[in-house]
């Protein structure tokens, strides 16, 4: 193995572990080349995901400055010495790739490169990315490559692993894609169903409006009145859906701004005052802020939709370096062994699921008659 600063069993298992630790298929890409620059000692590293169209739909690179990659210009294409590796689907050892006969068409503000180590990454017989490294750190007698047989050996066993972790985090963007889709799904049905409830109501005032022009005309303006306070309520309504039903605002708008957004949407679609306050949160990791989000949106529509609570009140705190959440309700309350016992888990399951998944805890109080507090709380990063 090559005797580089981060040789050894102990630096292929930290490359492991840090490629397994992220969710997100960009933080995963970004892991993989800069473990692989590090552990292999090499000056230059990229892995490109490809297309559909002869392009790559992802490229990152490590070792090379911001300034740099502006310069460079578009992601590269399918050709050459790339093609060759998501193609032909095998190593490339090269002393020098600029003598390769498929060296073509890099820019001109692309950084030289001598030897090279290229290999494809595959999930079963499918190539899902190429991953080169250039330029080692070492000395290199003319003619030849700096990269040796085991350190080809070393990056397969590190694209191996790279391919379950890129894998996993397809997996879960997809995952996480089809709950929004989910939930958006079942938030527009609360919307439809609380601006037909207000239309109904629109249809019908109208229609007494109407009957009492000629008889009463002081109680028909009142009825034309209670129109407009309608329709204008209905417009709200309507309103929030389009705010609401847009794709999910986490990333953009972080964990705060989203919920109280979500909040006032149920407030106003439901007879129930919900409430939403923040105390001295501070911004969590990804998974930890999706996690909050969907455990938070779960624990409101059981209390909206199952509960007949007047009041619900949601709270977001700092707590050390994590967060507390809230979800508190004066509804009806259950027996939470019962419910056990009963096959009857209003969500908990889920919200259970979601919370150890980012190592966090969550807290059910409740009984009936007395309302319902789940409490979920979450570390930081």
């Amino acid at each position: 193995m090559s005797q580089g600063p981060r040789s050894g069993l102990a630096a292929v298992s930290s490359a492991l572990l840090a490629m397994s630790r992220h969710l997100e298929v960009r933080d995963v890409l970004k892991t993989i080349v800069a473990s692989a620059r590090e552990l292999l000692d090499a000056q230059y590293a990229a892995l490109g995901v490809p297309d559909d169209h002869g392009g790559f739909a992802q490229f990152v690179v490590d070792g090379v400055s911001d300034e740099q990659w502006k310069a460079i210009g578009p992601l590269p294409r399918q050709h050459g010495i790339l093609a060759a590796m998501l193609q032909e689907a095998r190593p490339e050892r090269l002393a020098d790739v600029r003598k390769d006969p498929r060296f073509e068409g890099w820019p001109s503000a692309h950084p030289d490169m001598s030897d090279f180590l290229g290999l494809p990454i595959r999930d079963g017989d499918e190539v899902i990315g190429a991953l080169f490294l250039a330029n080692k750190n070492c000395p290199k007698p003319e003619g030849s490559c700096g990269f040796t047989e085991e350190d080809e050996e070393l990056l397969s066993i590190l694209a191996q692993h790279a391919a379950i972790a890129l894998t996993n985090a397809r997996l879960y963007e997809r995952s996480r894609e089809l709950t929004i889709a989910e939930e958006r799904s079942r938030l527009a049905h609360e919307l439809h169903d609380a601006v037909s409830q207000k239309l109904f109501s629109l249809r019908l005032t109208a229609q007494a409006a109407a009957a009492l022009v000629d008889r009463d005309p002081s109680r028909a303006k009142g009825e034309l009145q209670q129109v407009a306070a309608l329709a204008a309520e209905a417009a709200d309504e309507l309103r929030a859906a389009v705010v609401e039903l847009r794709p999910a605002a986490l990333d953009e708008d972080g964990l705060t701004a989203t919920l109280r957004t979500q909040i006032q949407v149920l407030d106003r679609a439901h007879s129930a005052r919900v409430t939403f306050a923040a105390r001295n949160f501070r911004a969590l990791p990804a998974a930890q802020e999706e996690a909050v989000l969907r455990v938070a949106q779960e624990a409101l529509h059981n209390a909206l939709r199952h509960s007949g609570a007047e009041h619900v009140d949601v709270t977001l705190d700092r707590r050390g370096a994590g967060a507390v959440l809230r979800v508190t309700d004066d509804g009806s309350g259950f027996d939470p062994k019962t419910v056990r016992r009963a096959g009857r888990h209003l969500g908990l399951v889920s919200m259970r699921d979601r919370t150890s998944g980012v190592s966090g805890t969550l807290t059910v109080e409740s009984a009936p008659g007395k309302g319902t507090t789940i409490e979920m709380e979450v570390p930081g990063g």
